[in-house]
């Protein structure tokens, strides 16, 4: 087991590259499976999820070329259907997107229940709702997602509750349908838009993505292509947060500054300044901050997966703050790792109340989840003395490589043994 180490109380100064979109990620690669054919796939982020969604492709007999360390060529002509097992899907949620990708394809599929981050309950009623409607037949086994229909004929789908996840595995399976399938209040995230443009340059006809309709016109064949996925919109504003926390002057680099706007304007409001490039924002804070109210939204709404690390920032601000979740139950676990750090929080159902102190200090605290995690390494930065952050397997599912990207901004943080962490904690 391994730990990171951080060493806290340094300004972060400099430029840090981010890397491919893990929400968009995962959802790509299985759609690769729809083209029975070779597609090239860039700016892949080198996170735990996509090695394992690889992973399972390579078990069904795609052939995987990597090209270099951020772009793979996937054959899926050869690929066999096969049921995918448990212990491949319960690291990480993802993976209910091979039930679109191998239903679209085979016309059948056999999943285990996603497995990934546990912050309350996170159904799939929604996804199944979805494959019904276009003609499936679905039963869950024994943990088995199972998935069968003769055809898939288009349909209009309502989504009861706004979900990235149903909407984007409705469009994996209805791409290769008959007729028009209309998905109305379709969530509207940046991933989405990014599948639906991967999807049509397969050779899918994908329309009003980035909207509440979404309209699929089915196709009779997908072919191969070459794409390149949008920059990660989450780990660019965890970048963004840890540099107004921290204070100093980074530059955000490969980002797309509108999908960044919810989290820019939160963070002028909290005392820092934002600077907008055409593929990069600066952020930079010399001044004290100041408290601000959040309330997590649907894209573009302030994004749920920025909500942990923002909480650090605001547990250090002057005053009062009000951090409102809208999305998930329960994304409050990490609560209690940030007071054992000396934050003064109170939760109360999906809101918290947060009253800024004057400094956190360095203990042994834990990841609950991946954004959990994040906000771990920023709480370790901001504060005094030494922490030790546990469970870091969660962040490997989601950001690549943060000790040489944070060290680079001038960050003492190390990933070490769990052993010397302990000894590295009461030396600090």
């Amino acid at each position: 087991m391994e730990n990171f180490v951080i060493n806290g109380g340094h300004e972060l100064f400099g430029e840090v590259n981010i890397s491919g979109a893990k929400n968009a990620a995962v959802a790509i690669i299985p759609a690769a499976i729809l083209a029975d054919d070779v597609v090239r796939i860039e700016n892949i982020p080198q996170i735990s999820d996509v090695q394992l969604i690889i992973e399972i492709l390579d078990r069904m007999g795609a052939k995987i070329k990597l090209i270099n360390k951020d772009t793979i060529e996937i054959d899926t002509s050869c690929i066999r259907y096969q049921s995918v097992p448990y212990e491949l899907t319960s690291h990480f949620r993802a993976s209910y997107y091979l039930i679109g990708a191998m239903l679209g394809r085979f016309k059948k599929a056999e999943v285990a229940m996603p497995g990934g981050c546990n912050f309350g309950v996170r159904p799939i009623d929604q996804h199944i709702k979805g494959f019904e409607m276009l003609g499936a037949d679905v039963d869950v086994v024994n943990g088995m997602v199972c998935t069968k229909a003769e055809k898939l004929v288009g349909t209009s789908i309502y989504m009861d509750v706004v979900s990235v996840g149903a909407t984007m595995n409705v469009m994996l399976a209805a791409v290769l349908a008959r007729g028009l399938t209309v998905i109305e209040n379709a969530a509207k995230e940046p991933h989405i838009v990014d599948l639906a443009n991967f999807l049509n340059s397969m050779g899918a006809d994908v329309r009003g993505a980035g909207t509440d309709v979404i309209k699929i016109r089915g196709v009779e064949k997908m072919h191969g292509c070459t794409y390149s996925i949008i920059p990660d919109q989450i780990e660019a504003g965890t970048y963004m947060v840890a540099a107004a926390a921290c204070g100093g002057d980074v530059l955000v680099k490969n980002v797309i500054p509108k999908h960044l706007e919810s989290i820019s304007a939160k963070l002028e409001e909290a005392g820092a300044e934002i600077i907008e490039y055409d593929d990069a924002v600066r952020v930079t804070r010399f001044k004290p901050l100041t408290k601000c109210n959040v309330k997590t939204m649907p894209h573009p709404g302030f994004p749920t997966d920025m909500q942990p690390q923002m909480a650090v920032l605001l547990a250090i601000a002057k005053g009062t703050s009000i951090l409102s979740e809208s999305v998930w139950d329960n994304r409050f676990q990490y609560v209690g790792q940030l007071s054992r750090m000396g934050a003064n929080i109170q939760v109360d159902g999906k809101v918290a109340v947060i009253e800024g102190v004057e400094h956190l200090t360095g203990v042994k605290v834990k990841a609950t989840d991946l954004r959990a995690g994040a906000a771990m390494i920023i709480a370790g930065m901001v504060a005094e003395g030494t922490t030790t952050v546990e469970n870091i397997h969660y962040v490997d599912r989601g950001y690549e490589d943060v000790v040489a990207k944070f060290g680079s901004l001038g960050a003492d943080i190390q990933r070490v043994e769990a052993e010397e962490a302990v000894s590295a904690q009461s030396a600090g």
